[in-house]
């Protein structure tokens, strides 16, 4: 007998994940959503120097990550000869904290925000997470179309987001979520809306407010954008916030 597959399209895969997220500012446990990349241990010491550039930018959604040697297995996935493995926090975490918080929020797409003087102004290039298997930052970050180097060398570029909308009745709910978010270092927020109000550039629904997040990808884009190897695999899966540790723990 034949088997039957089902298409998991991204957003589908979002809501599973925002599910599985049990991580609470307040008390720093639980678990968190995080990206998988893997890189040849000769470009170690290289791609930690940037991860930490971006972290101390404010381009990635924490400073928290693992660094996985040869040998290493993470959820079914082994870290090969020759090769690290780097396991950093993914923007579904801050969806996930919402959700168990009890504010549920909508994925709209990921996308590129152009950033002009340090200030975001619109999104440019989008892919809507209803209508794609694979999730649109990492599709977009190997279209090689990002700039997030000169963004941090001018503050000036386009750099990987993605836009959620929630009920605006949730205005002061969110505000008191992403300020404890804050506190844990997970400050991945690049702007909260008005109700009913045009967030960069894009139109809300009614009675709604967006929520753009910096994309957890936008480190392994510095790293392409300077040449160097990486393989990416976002939304990877869950993770114990402690089994993470600060960058510069490794540095």
């Amino acid at each position: 007998m034949q088997k039957k597959y089902c298409i998991q399209f991204a957003s589908a895969k979002i809501e599973d994940l925002m599910f599985r997220t049990t991580f609470d500012p307040v008390t720093r446990e639980g678990e968190v959503v995080v990206n998988l990349s893997i890189i040849d241990k000769e470009d170690l010491d290289d791609v930690l120097g940037i991860f930490k550039m971006a972290a101390n930018s404010g381009l990635t959604v924490s400073p928290y990550i693992r660094v996985l040697h040869e040998g290493d297995d993470v959820e079914g996935i082994s870290v090969g000869p020759g090769e690290v493995g780097l396991i950093t926090m993914c923007s579904i975490t801050i969806d996930g904290i919402l959700l168990k918080k009890g504010v549920f929020v909508k994925h709209r797409f990921g996308g590129l925000a152009e950033i002009k003087d340090g200030t975001p102004l619109r999104f440019t290039n989008v892919l809507a997470y209803h209508s794609t298997t694979i999730d649109p930052l990492e599709v977009l970050m190997f279209q090689e179309i990002t700039s997030v180097i000169e963004v941090l060398k001018t503050g000036s570029g386009k750099i990987l987001a993605n836009l959620r909308e929630a009920p605006m009745a949730a205005r002061d709910d969110i505000d008191r979520i992403l300020s404890d978010m804050v506190d844990v270092d997970i400050t991945g927020v690049l702007e909260v809306g008005e109700p009913n109000v045009h967030i960069l550039n894009v139109p809300m629904e009614r009675d709604r407010l967006g929520i753009v997040a910096i994309g957890g990808t936008n480190p392994m884009a510095i790293v392409q954008e300077y040449g160097i190897g990486i393989r990416v695999r976002t939304m990877f899966n869950v993770v114990d916030f402690k089994e993470l540790y600060h960058i510069s723990e490794y540095m």
